[in-house]
């Protein structure tokens, strides 16, 4: 089959694109993120005399590096409606927040999405696979405090004595709120065929746009953060949980993340832009914790029909283009989520006069020593 002069060009044209914004995220990388890095580093002195303003500093910069690649899909005109409960409401409680994962682009849509909920980007932990330890993105999360957990039966022990002791460690002492995790333990690609053997063998039903979540993390989390007991004693033991004053876990927000014809956007396509501009579309549900059970059988049982939630939600939504409105209502809203380009262009331009005043300051002492 002949290719015409004008497939031709939009090819070139699509591959000439990809290009420059590789070559702009790359660049984009090299100065932001070390900027970050040498930002705190100066800034040590403050963390011993005062460790709330540093890490609230930590945060608004951690908030602008998300942004940045938030920006990345933004400008290729990949966006978000939101539908469901308005997590708005909650942004400034403490908050579990449980998503199903297709890809590694629902990291991305989060970074966009949560940009424009208050504080909550900057005072948000994250909980993702170990694998990301080693991107360049890697080291703004260890710095964060963000946990990297590792996959599999022989780790799984292991990792959730590390994540109690980590959200012990440092949630309350860095005042973070919203805790974000993706129960599914792995892509839905990856882990479908083995769930619905998994769900077949043990009477659950079968699920095609989600998996069935595991507990551990969930539990842990729920465990360690929960309000402190009538006694007064905070149920995670930390003595930094007093002076925090933090009032606990208080909310569970169910996150579901739907795609346009159940394709998903991976970060290959968020950076690089060769997908024609997409809406994905993110629904929310909100659950105090209190209605949340603490037995393991029970919370497990509530965590499976969270997902089993999300299967009908999801299958609705591929079948119709919209999620189903709430129990009760005859119209489902929906709020199409905007990010201020001006605002975008501010922190870039932020990050790239920073990495300049960096190479600048060391070639000065560079010169000075040599």
């Amino acid at each position: 089959m002949a290719v015409t002069l004008e497939q031709a060009q939009r090819v070139g044209y699509t591959f000439l694109k990809a290009l420059l914004r590789f070559a702009f995220m790359v660049a984009n990388n090299l100065v932001a993120i070390p900027s970050y890095v040498l930002y705190l580093i100066v800034l040590q002195p403050l963390r011993i005399l005062d460790s709330k303003s540093f890490w609230y500093i930590e945060g608004v910069l951690f908030k602008w590096l998300l942004a940045m690649v938030a920006s990345w899909g933004w400008w290729a005109g990949y966006t978000v409606v939101e539908w469901g409960d308005d997590v708005k409401a909650v942004s400034e409680d403490e908050a579990m927040v449980l998503v199903n994962h297709q890809a590694t682009g629902d990291v991305c849509t989060l970074m966009m999405c949560l940009q424009d909920k208050g504080t909550v980007v900057r005072q948000m932990m994250w909980l993702m696979d170990h694998i990301f330890k080693y991107t360049n993105f890697g080291i703004v999360s260890l710095i964060h405090g963000d946990f990297f957990i590792r996959q599999g039966k022989a780790h799984r022990d292991q990792q959730l004595v590390l994540l109690k002791d980590h959200l012990e460690k440092y949630y309350w002492s860095r005042n973070r709120k919203w805790i974000v995790l993706f129960p599914e333990g792995g892509f839905l690609r990856k882990r479908r065929e083995t769930s619905q053997a998994f769900a077949k063998k043990n009477n659950l039903p079968f699920l095609k746009h989600v998996t069935l979540p595991r507990l551990g993390a969930t539990q842990v989390i729920l465990k360690t953060l929960v309000a402190p007991q009538e006694n007064g004693t905070p149920s995670g033991g930390d003595a930094v949980r007093k002076v925090s004053k933090s009032k606990g876990l208080q909310w569970v927000i169910d996150t579901t993340i739907a795609y346009p014809k159940a394709e998903p956007i991976d970060i290959q396509t968020w950076i690089l832009g060769y997908r024609q501009p997409t809406v994905t579309h993110v629904h929310y549900r909100i659950f105090p914790v209190k209605d949340v059970p603490a037995e393991p059988e029970a919370l497990t049982n509530w965590l499976y029909q969270r997902f089993i939630e999300k299967e009908d939600l999801l299958t609705h939504f591929y079948e119709t283009g919209a999620f189903p409105p709430p129990q009760g209502q005859t119209k489902a809203i929906s709020r199409e989520m905007t990010l201020s380009n001006l605002w975008l262009v501010a922190i870039q331009s932020f990050a790239f006069l920073s990495g300049g005043m960096w190479y600048c300051l060391f070639q000065y002492l560079y010169h000075c020593l040599f």
